[in-house]
């Protein structure tokens, strides 16, 4: 029995949604035990890592020149493989309150139309971040245990997960996955087009954070029964002043319809 297998015992296993924007972490027995942001704060001086997770997303747009906030993953695939790596160990540590010896069995999902190279790029990742056996499953077979669906039942259950990078689609029945399809467009392409539409329409600059604020709040795929309007404050491209305006929800829609009409 080799070292990894042995501390494996007096570690929890772990589930790890590796995500775009947000990476949670369910410890058998426990529930959820991690959900923090996909950011890895990094001083480019020393190559050291300043902040993880919430604690570095809070440094977005405010770092000195020699610290940049780094999203090691791009549309659910691993873009900065070291990153990625110091980003699962501190999550994993995390996980077990920064216990000392840590080498749990992990099972990570990953988007239904990733290659093989990306899958090995996740594995390896959670081996480095010393996990002694790691297992993929796909997000959206993933999602549906989590909803609750009945995919046991010889009848077809569909899903679609709407991650940070990429949107899942799939047909499931008989535990198993009949179709499935993987959009590069989800939550941060919604946020974009947004940041576009009020530039485009009101000349107005706003913020990563900003975008994520007013899809929660404001956005929607149909009409809502009761109409919603949110103030926002930015920047004016023009007069380079900032500036308040008032914006509701059917206009949030517009600048969505494009991302959702994708999926």
């Amino acid at each position: 029995m080799n070292f990894r297998s042995l501390f494996s015992m007096f570690s929890s296993d772990l589930a790890i949604d590796l995500g775009t924007a947000n990476t949670l972490v369910y410890a058998k027995g426990q529930g959820i035990v991690v959900n923090e942001p996909s950011i890895v704060a990094i001083n480019k001086s020393t190559g050291e890592v300043e902040a993880v997770g919430r604690e570095a997303k809070d440094m977005l747009g405010r770092t000195p020149g020699n610290i940049v906030a780094i999203r090691p993953l791009k549309d659910g695939v691993i873009a900065d493989f070291k990153v990625t790596e110091k980003m699962l160990n501190y999550f994993i540590q995390k996980a077990h309150n920064r216990k000392m010896f840590v080498h749990p069995r992990i099972v990570i999902g990953v988007p239904s139309e990733i290659t093989q190279v990306e899958k090995r790029a996740v594995q390896d990742s959670a081996m480095r971040a010393k996990a002694s056996e790691v297992f993929l499953v796909e997000q959206a077979m993933m999602a549906a245990i989590g909803a609750g669906l009945p995919i046991t039942e010889p009848s077809g259950s569909m899903i679609v997960d709407i991650g940070g990078g990429t949107t899942d689609i799939a047909v499931i029945s008989l535990s198993g996955i009949v179709y499935s399809r993987s959009v590069r467009v989800a939550g941060n392409e919604m946020d974009e087009a947004m940041t576009s539409y009020l530039k485009r329409k009101y000349n107005l600059l706003i913020g990563e954070r900003t975008a994520e604020q007013i899809k929660i709040q404001l956005g929607s795929a149909y009409p809502l029964e009761k109409p919603m309007t949110m103030e926002i404050k930015g920047r004016h491209l023009l007069e380079g002043v900032p500036k308040t305006i008032a914006i509701d929800d059917s206009e949030i829609r517009d600048a969505l319809s494009e991302c959702v009409a994708t999926i």
